[in-house]
């Protein structure tokens, strides 16, 4: 990470803790255990935005394909497990899950990424619109439209934590804990992946030049098989995690989608970006959507994101840690 990265770092965690210090301020009850178990909830969700977010970070990169398909893989590999666990132990369904996941990376990467090689970029993410829809309509085909409840073990009490430090205590959702812990441990083996392994180094370099790869060896067509399936993994845990809590259903799709926000915020080609966005959308929704929505009406926390994208788009469309690029004539 350069010096410009580090600054853009430290000023991104400057504005989240800057938000949670000021956001009481506006509350009407404005004690410390409801403070912190909005932080809480708010990082939480940031933590599997971030995942996400990771996911159409890296075929990005590797591909120049802004991944629109990213939240109909995620109901997809939602829809494949809540309906293999019916004939299944849980492990050999998930097993399973993984591999038609990585089958359908490679599906797409051999009858749609190879054939429009060097196309513009809008053709592409039009095929990865095509792809959305046509994994959303295979899933229901396959697997039925019914809301479906996927249960995998987490629990769904929340507990009481430190009534003797705060009187009351802190209320926290063990779901929610148990899902940011392995939402945050994938994030950090995907980043280690991307920075530290042979493959996560071709990955960059074919990011950088897709020609200057291919001439030293490179083969591009597995390294679009790699992202791709990395990104079906992604979107399996995260379908594992939003259906557990909301249930398997068409929706978990839109939720997917709060990942484009997310890469916006902290740049399409950045790594770091896809965790501190995530991390500001998360916590951000959630103090608006307590503090603020009282003043400003319900549902802050289903527009937040895309209004604070948009704003980033105006005045810096390159996001957090996205390189500035500069024509010279």
């Amino acid at each position: 990470m350069n010096i410009f990265q580090q600054k853009w770092m430290t000023n991104a965690l400057f504005v989240i803790l800057a938000a949670g210090a000021v956001a009481p301020l506006f509350a009407a009850d404005t004690r410390l255990p409801q403070w912190i178990e909005v932080v809480l909830g708010g990082l939480m969700s940031g933590v599997l935005y971030s995942l996400v977010a990771l996911g159409l970070v890296l075929i990005f990169k590797a591909s120049g394909v802004f991944n629109f398909a990213q939240g109909a893989m995620v109901l997809f590999a939602a829809l494949s497990l809540v309906r293999l666990m019916e004939k299944m132990p849980f492990a050999v369904a998930l097993a399973v899950t993984v591999v038609i996941m990585i089958g359908v990376a490679w599906l797409i990467e051999r009858l749609v990424l190879r054939p429009l090689v060097n196309q513009e970029g809008i053709v592409l993410f039009m095929a990865t619109l095509g792809i959305a829809y046509f994994l959303d309509g295979l899933g229901q085909t396959i697997w039925g439209s019914d809301v479906y409840t996927l249960d995998v073990g987490m629990p769904k009490e929340p507990k009481i934590l430190l009534e003797n430090v705060f009187e009351g205590g802190i209320l926290v959702g063990m779901e929610d804990v148990i899902a940011a812990v392995i939402a945050a441990v994938l994030v950090g083996l995907l980043a280690l992946f991307f920075q530290k392994t042979p493959t996560g180094r071709a990955l960059r370099a074919v990011a950088d030049d897709h020609q200057a790869a291919q001439s030293i060896g490179i083969p591009l067509n597995r390294i679009w098989v790699i992202v791709w399936s990395v990104s079906g993994i992604v979107a399996l845990v995260a379908g594992i995690i939003w259906g557990s809590k909301l249930g398997v259903q068409f929706s978990l799709q839109l939720v997917a989608l709060k990942a484009l926000p997310v890469v916006i915020l902290g740049g399409f080609t950045s790594v770091p970006g896809a965790i501190v966005g995530g991390l500001i959308i998360g916590l951000g929704e959630k103090l608006s959507e307590v503090y603020l929505g009282p003043y400003l009406g319900g549902g802050i926390e289903n527009w937040f994101a895309y209004v604070l994208a948009l704003v980033f788009l105006l005045f810096r469309p390159e996001g957090l840690f996205g390189e500035k690029h500069i024509d010279r004539v």
